[in-house]
């Protein structure tokens, strides 16, 4: 099979074009087009695959399941069966469905199990090691959403990930890069020697890598279904190995794992409807509440990337943070307020408390650490000529999660433990200090920022989209919708646009490098924010269907030749890979 493809089918044109809000964006190339359907990912080779699933007549959700397993073999970091996530379903008849497949907690589980004898967070305890590791969903969640809605054999679309893997497939320098960043646990572990190091050294650019365990693992489910890998030989290699090096995983956990499937958490904004993802994904309540927020300030007339407009995501976000970090829990151990947290009136009163002209104070006893970036999740949309939608997120956590892999079976296993609070008042990997509803215990499910999102306009679907990037990833999805309903930019425009964060603690408001200018950081500093710039963060992947949007008056151009004046056929697609992926492709069937 001819992969190389992927690069060459897409193709983008660079234009000059003005911002319609009159603030300076860096110049982006012109969105994606199709007619027959739309798969974005931040790896071309998946997104070929699932155009490739598409034109062969499958639908999203085919095209979505072969891409969830292409991505396991050729972007090992991040896609995955050792680990799990969220998935949002919506049919062109309209009906729309959540699957949850978040992994959950062994159980031997204990909410003490990361502190030492003094109470103290051992460090690293739940980031790396076999204690470390859920037990994992992807492979349930994937499967799920094939027998539901999908109408393609799981032999089918299971076919070209297994090629790649036995096979092996040409490392791009993207692809070395972030296999490189493993090496020292590499080579400290020999079945992740064998694969991913070459005589002890990193692979390069144009290496090719060959899993050959991680085939027979995906044949094995390919011909007998998630029973293969939570009842059968799978995992009892992961569940011994598990034992072998202090994990908790058993075999039991494994036979247990259920996914749940059900309704997304709905809100509106502006008139358009937010199909999101519903807890345990603290990430959509956290989007809808943020939105409801902003609602209420007339955004596109302060202008993207104003001072005024930046303070009010930031205390937005802030406000938003405050609850997905305290009052949000597993719906299996707890009941969540969504009914509050939803409300407009909420959000009218959030509004009342926030402060135009200067920034709230976040506090806590115990305070947190400044997060660092958190890439390690992966995001794709799908959607096909009939109307059908899928945005799916999923993850190991880390990159490779807690860098443990069970010989024989070619699958890393995740380090979701760590999403738990292991000590209320301790920031996780993300950043993110959260409290005790959120604290380990047997079968649970630990919140989680993911948060694949489908946007829908008077009853048709107008985005699909969602990010990696942990906490950012609420962040990252709200200004890119902000972007699109709000400022008037075109889906690329809203996904390269430079972004801010605030996730109340640390009380830090976050910028990309050119997000704002030095007298817009100054303007913010005279409200009391304490601005930071950090390298780009996320990866937003989005489709949007254009015809499903208002009209836009006409926007002023250089030329007869600029986007500006470029408008869409009737029955387009655009699709928009985030320019912070450079490997990544919208690629149409």
């Amino acid at each position: 099979m001819d992969f190389s493809a992927a690069a060459r089918r897409v193709a983008v044109v660079a234009l000059l074009l003005s911002s319609p809000a009159g603030d300076a964006l860096a110049i982006s190339p012109q969105p994606v087009e199709g007619s027959n359907g739309m798969v974005v990912s931040e790896q071309a080779i998946a997104a070929q695959i699932g155009a490739d699933i598409l034109r062969r007549g499958g639908n999203a959700v085919d095209a979505a399941v072969a891409v969830g397993y292409a991505l396991a073999v050729v972007h090992p970091c991040c896609g995955n069966l050792g680990g799990g996530g969220y998935m949002v379903v919506r049919r062109a008849d309209g009906s729309a469905t959540f699957i949850d497949f978040r992994e959950v907690a062994p159980q031997q589980a204990t909410p003490d199990m990361f502190l030492d004898r003094n109470g103290n967070v051992v460090p690293d305890a739940s980031l790396k090691g076999w204690r470390a590791v859920a037990v994992p969903g992807s492979v349930m969640g994937l499967d799920a959403a094939l027998e539901r809605f999908g109408s393609m054999s799981r032999t089918q679309v299971m076919a070209p990930a297994i090629a790649l893997a036995r096979e092996g497939y040409i490392l791009s320098a993207g692809d070395a890069a972030i296999l490189a960043t493993g090496t020292q646990d590499f080579r400290a572990d020999p079945v992740l020697a064998e694969i991913f190091l070459k005589d002890g050294a990193p692979l390069k650019a144009g290496d090719r890598l060959v899993q050959s365990d991680l085939a027979s693992t995906l044949s094995a489910i390919a011909a007998g279904g998630p029973a293969a890998f939570y009842r059968g030989e799978i995992a009892r290699r992961i569940v011994e190995a598990s034992a072998a090096r202090g994990g908790l995983l058993s075999e039991q956990d494994f036979a247990r794992y259920a996914v749940r499937v059900g309704e997304p958490l709905r809100c509106t904004y502006r008139g358009y409807d937010i199909l999101t993802a519903a807890p345990s994904s603290a990430g959509g309540a956290a989007i809808c509440e943020t939105l409801n927020i902003l609602e209420g300030y007339p955004l596109s007339s302060s202008g993207a990337g104003a001072a005024e407009t930046v303070h009010i995501l930031a205390e937005s976000m802030r406000q938003a943070f405050i609850d997905r970090n305290s009052v949000l829990i597993d719906p299996a151990f707890g009941s969540n307020p969504l009914e509050r947290l939803l409300s407009k009136d909420y959000a009218v009163a959030i509004r009342a408390r926030i402060d135009l002209n200067r920034a709230a104070v976040s506090t806590l006893d115990d305070p947190s650490s400044v997060p660092h970036e958190g890439t390690e999740t992966t995001h794709y949309s799908v959607a096909d000529a009939a109307g059908n939608t899928v945005a799916v997120t999923y993850s190991l956590n880390a990159y490779f999660g807690a860098r443990v892999m069970a010989p024989g079976t070619g699958v890393f296993l995740n380090d979701t433990m760590d999403d738990f609070t292991t000590k209320p008042g301790n920031a996780n990997a993300f950043g993110l200090v959260q409290g005790a509803r959120n604290a380990i215990a047997p079968g649970k499910r630990p919140l989680s920022s993911m948060s694949p999102t489908i946007v829908v306009h008077d009853g048709k679907p107008y985005i699909v989209l969602g990010s990696p990037g942990g906490s950012r990833i609420i962040s990252s999805v709200v200004q890119t919708l902000v972007n699109v309903i709000d400022h008037g930019m075109t889906l690329q425009e809203a996904v390269d646009a430079p972004r801010i964060h605030h996730q109340w603690l640390p009380d830090v408001l976050f910028a990309e490098p050119y997000a704002l200018s030095p007298d817009t950081i100054r303007l913010l500093a005279g409200k009391g924010h304490q601005v930071v710039v950090q390298r780009p963060w996320s990866a937003v992947e989005a489709i949007q269907f254009p015809d499903a949007g208002p009209a836009r008056a006409q926007q002023p151009a250089f030329g007869a030749d600029t986007l500006r004046l470029w408008k869409p056929k009737p029955g387009t697609i655009y699709g928009a890979n985030d320019n912070r992926r450079p490997a990544g492709a919208a690629v149409a069937p």
